[in-house]
């Protein structure tokens, strides 16, 4: 009589409501036992007279937030016959579960928000079980209240019993605070403290002021996104002169000022509620994102949001609250150090922000979402590893020197973390530190192998240098990282066999060291070919070339042979000290750049004439642009030469053609010259698929024709993971782990 199951639950179980779940559940099938936490997820003991019912409604109807990865039934014996059903205390500690991301505000906490409720109206740490802070609150595992910054707000007696009751949807919901017992927020300007805060600081918006609003990872600043003169006046404060900046709406709002799909819409109402890249409708100032056709929506996620879009008619510039180049301020001292010079105000609360995690970027293309910044609400949920990574060694690798992340596997999962940042930057070197002891001690991670990039000059690869005394150290080449990201991503199976891939990004040291960037590669984890890559051409000037279209464009019509082109269209440059450089090898390095190839073109059609005020600017004003003959390429060369490239658009430019259609033919052509090589190693067995990354492929124009061009070979692509050196780390231990189960 006394046998029961022992049920285990694994995935992303805990702090979404998984437990009362299983308590109702229990109810409903007339089952006695327990149910708790603990280290390796969810843990069920339990009589039941007909279990496989039971055990089904446990994956098909988990709470909104969970995601259940496998549920593990056997045989138990009670030793003492249950009477009842009771969640009891998460017993152990570590981390083989993993932690839910931050969720936006539900449906049912919003009408709380404006209910009559007087514990929880326009009270704007509401939560519950659905909704609210995970990652950015906690300090460790279990998830319990006493592991979070909540620690130190004592629930009154309403709060405490919502949390102890299993049939109250704020059942263990760690953050749970009302009115009376929970963080308070307030405006502060010149010193003043001021209690009607959201009064004051939509007071301080409209007054076309710039506000400090600390939110869920970071502080924001605000200001009216109708507003030409106070988006000029926050450029101007932050030194961010064209840098697209992101906005927050109401569902009016967004629909009002932007044309969002159904695949839009998803995005945007998603639990992580993201910044999704949207099309302009209506007008708005032109300085929010100088030339681009798209703008970055996000809805309200969290209480205070929803209550200061309430209090204002207008949508608002959310961009992160941090000096140029430096990461977002988190603390309350912080941001009045940091933040005064930039703003006229502060609406400020007192629950501590455990890490530091910028919005996440996402845009949403025919072929289906892209991630371009992943980060709040998108970490640190994991992804399974292929077939024949199950028994990978725990292996953690350090990604990239620009939009740095790790990513650590353990378990047959990879967890990629958020994005870090620049790490030239001092503080975003200190915060990469952070992370890598944040991460080891919240999944309880201990690396036998180490991975990294070639580049022996990224800060990342020397810190993976001196992490590796304590295993072995793998380095490995940028391209073949972005490869492999795209295969783990897309589950190809360790010996599953080669791929074509298309690398198409800005700079990757090569293992020839030249610097890579537009790669045909033939290639799986283990290994790879480069089978073509674009004609090389001297990089001028290190980051200056990066900065400045010019110096690419006089170095490709050179290689082309229309050295009098360059010399009219840059007649106000240094051409001839830039060649003198050149020729002699100062500061001068060969480079089959794809993202370089872009600037060049942007610079000689006349797009980016001056310098780029951030990465990738050229490329977006080429994509934002582009119309016309999309069945009209450019030509290339054999062996990917772009003299016929260059050429063809001379002869364009000098004929007036309008950019437009430049544009557009030049993106055509890319896909074409790449696609057609690809397609043909799958038409001859020596590849399976064809697999695009690097950072040139958030290009949703560049991404749509090449797998138009690739026809109808089998194709893979991002969704999850950043096509750019975000997903780079992800690569980076895929391949370290298939070489150190191959080494066994």
């Amino acid at each position: 009589m006394n046998k029961g199951l022992r049920i285990r639950v694994r995935g992303q179980v805990q702090g979404v409501g998984f437990r009362p779940f299983i308590w109702q559940l229990a109810q409903r099938f007339d089952a006695v036992g327990e149910v708790l936490n603990d280290p390796e997820g969810v843990l069920i003991h339990a009589l039941i007279a007909h279990p496989d019912p039971f055990v089904a409604s446990i994956r098909d109807e988990a709470p909104p937030l969970a995601r259940v990865d496998a549920v593990e039934v056997e045989p138990f014996v009670f030793d003492t016959l249950p009477t009842g059903f009771e969640i009891v205390q998460s017993q152990g500690r570590g981390a083989e579960t993993r932690v839910t991301p931050d969720a936006a505000t539900c449906d049912a906490c919003l009408a709380d928000i404006r209910g009559d409720d007087p514990r929880r109206r326009g009270y704007a740490f509401t939560n519950c079980t659905h909704c609210g802070p995970r990652f950015t609150i906690l300090h460790g595992l279990p998830y319990d209240r006493a592991q979070t910054t909540m620690a130190g707000f004592e629930m009154c007696p309403a709060c405490a019993a919502e949390y102890a009751d299993p049939a109250d949807r704020r059942f263990h919901a760690q953050p749970v605070a009302c009115a009376t017992c929970g963080p308070q927020v307030w405006f502060e300007s010149a010193g003043a403290r001021r209690e009607d805060a959201i009064a004051e600081a939509a007071a301080c918006v409209r007054q076309g002021g710039i506000l400090a609003i600390k939110g869920l990872g970071g502080f924001h600043l605000c200001c009216d996104a109708t507003n030409a003169e106070a988006i000029d006046v926050l450029r101007a404060r932050k030194h961010r002169p064209g840098k697209p900046l992101a906005l927050m709406g109401t569902v009016a709002q967004v629909e009002k000022f932007a044309a969002p799909s159904e695949a839009d819409w998803e995005s945007l109402r998603a639990a992580a509620a993201p910044i999704v890249l949207l099309q302009k409708r209506a007008a708005l100032p032109e300085a929010l994102a100088p030339g681009q056709a798209r703008l970055g929506w996000m809805l309200p996620y969290t209480p205070l949001n929803h209550l200061v879009l309430d209090a204002m008619d207008r949508p608002l510039v959310m961009t992160s609250g941090n000096l140029s180049g430096e990461p977002q301020v988190i603390g309350n001292d912080e941001a009045r150090e940091k933040l005064a010079p930039l703003v006229d105000g502060y609406l400020m609360h007192d629950r501590d922000i455990a890490r530091r995690l910028d919005d996440s970027v996402m845009r949403n293309t025919d072929h289906g979402p892209i991630v371009l910044r992943r980060a709040r609400g998108q970490v640190p949920e994991t992804l399974p590893l292929p077939t024949g990574f199950e028994d990978a060694p725990q292996v953690l690798a350090f990604g990239a020197h620009l939009k740095s992340a790790i990513c650590l596997i353990k378990n047959g999962q990879a967890l990629l973390s958020h994005h870090l940042g620049d790490l030239d930057d001092a503080l975003t070197w200190d915060e990469f530190i952070k992370a890598d002891a944040d991460y080891a001690g919240l999944f309880d991670h201990a690396p036998e192998v180490f991975a990294c990039d070639l580049h022996e000059g990224y800060r990342s690869s020397e810190h993976a240098r001196s992490r590796a005394i304590e295993g072995q150290l793998i380095e490995v080449q940028h391209h073949h990282a972005h490869l492999a990201a795209c295969l783990a991503e897309n589950n190809w199976a360790r010996d599953e066999g080669p791929v074509a891939g298309i690398i198409l990004d800005g700079l990757g040291l090569g293992s020839d060291g030249t610097i890579w960037g537009g790669e045909l590669l033939l290639g799986s984890y283990v290994g790879y070919e480069r089978v073509a890559h674009l004609e090389a051409a001297p990089l001028v000037g290190g980051d200056a070339a990066q900065r400045e279209p010019w110096r690419n464009a006089v170095a490709r019509l050179d290689l082309a042979g229309l050295s009098a082109v360059a010399d009219h269209l840059f007649a106000d440059q240094p051409v001839g000290i830039l060649r003198q450089a050149a020729q002699a090898g100062i500061n001068t390095v060969a480079s089959s750049s794809a993202g370089r190839l872009f600037d060049a073109v942007a610079a000689v059609i006349g797009v980016q004439a001056g310098a780029q005020s951030f990465e990738g600017e050229a490329a977006m004003r080429m994509e934002a642009m582009a119309s016309g003959p999309f069945d009209d390429p450019y030509p290339f060369g054999a062996d990917l030469s772009t003299a016929p490239l260059f050429q063809a658009i001379a002869a364009d430019v000098a004929a007036g053609r309008d950019p437009a259609i430049m544009s557009a033919r030049f993106h055509a052509g890319v896909a074409e010259a790449f696609a057609a090589p690809a397609r043909a190693l799958v038409e001859s067995g020596s590849a399976k698929s064809v697999a695009l990354s690097g950072g040139c492929f958030q290009n949703a124009l560049l991404l749509d024709f090449t797998i138009r061009a690739l026809g109808d070979v089998p194709v893979l692509i991002h969704q999850k993971v950043p096509a750019n050196d975000g997903g780079l780390a992800l690569g980076q231990a895929v391949i370290a782990a298939a070489q150190a189960l191959a080494d066994r």
